[in-house]
């Protein structure tokens, strides 16, 4: 097994397609926690994941084929989750488990399989050419601009659903829609950390935000920041010790968890973060 470190040829390709992953992962990652959704993304990643192995037995380009599966299975547990009323932390456990089985089911079955191919999937990849680029650029602005125009409908149902209704917004439209989000993101980010460690970008820069965060969009503009700078430094710090790009950038961001922790109990920031005030309302 090996484990790719960020040269210096890598280092420009790296930086932009990780901070548009960053900002991407951070707005999405948003929506995801504030629902008590944290761990979606690390099962959407696993369903996607099923997908690779489906899209290398089949022998087509795995990410559309994973896109596919992710945002299909993710949306059909839903519905049935809406239907016999089952928790969400249970469709979660059963989106990860199901991917990874069939995953490993299918590798399994797979004649000829270069495994590099699927270390590069399960722990992200520094190799990142201009195609991945361009096409991880586009799908972050397409993914950044409808959380633009409808955030304010996202973030009404995620507070009050039934309010929202009552307002007239359409609620399980907005949460397909976000599941779908979701599920591209997850796609066009496995380039970065990969499916193991996905789930760090969604929560760890959203977590450390929501303590100091006064609103949904300070909490937002914050998270981003956090984001970027544990993806920058994570890329940066690999490139400097030779050492796995996608585990840097996850400790990068911890780290920035832990610091804010022991600023907010020391006492230094004390504004009320989004969560503090949610409870009290």
């Amino acid at each position: 097994m090996t484990f790719e470190s960020v040269t210096y040829e890598s280092i420009p390709h790296a930086l932009i397609s990780g901070i548009a992953i960053s900002l991407v992962c951070s707005a999405v990652g948003l929506f995801l926690v504030l629902r008590r959704f944290s761990l979606f993304g690390d099962a959407l990643a696993h369903s996607a994941f099923g997908g690779v192995a489906f899209g290398l037995f089949i022998g087509i380009y795995p990410l559309w084929i994973a896109c596919a599966v992710a945002i299909l299975s993710a949306l059909g547990l839903t519905k049935i989750r809406q239907k016999f009323d089952i928790s969400s932390d249970a469709i979660v456990a059963i989106l990860l488990a199901t991917g990874l089985g069939a995953g490993i089911i299918l590798v399994s079955l797979t004649d000829d399989l270069d495994i590099h191919d699927i270390e590069e999937f399960l722990f992200g990849s520094v190799i990142v050419d201009t195609q991945n680029i361009v096409t991880i650029l586009a799908m972050s602005g397409i993914i950044l601009a409808i959380l633009f125009f409808t955030y304010k409908k996202l973030l009404y149902s995620t507070f009050s659903e039934e309010q929202a209704k009552a307002s007239g917004i359409p609620v399980d439209k907005m949460g397909y829609l976000l599941i779908a989000i979701a599920g591209v993101t997850v796609i066009i980010s496995m380039q970065l950390v990969g499916v193991l460690l996905i789930s760090a970008l969604f929560v760890l820069p959203n977590v450390s935000s929501m303590l100091y965060g006064r609103s949904f969009k300070q909490t937002m503009i914050l998270s981003m920041c956090f984001a970027v700078s544990a993806t920058v430094s994570g890329i940066f710090i690999s490139y400097q010790f030779d050492i796995a790009q996608s585990g840097c950038v996850v400790l990068v961001a911890a780290a920035i968890f832990i610091g804010s922790l022991i600023v907010k109990s020391s006492g230094l920031v004390k504004t009320a973060g989004i969560v503090a005030k949610a409870r009290r309302n």
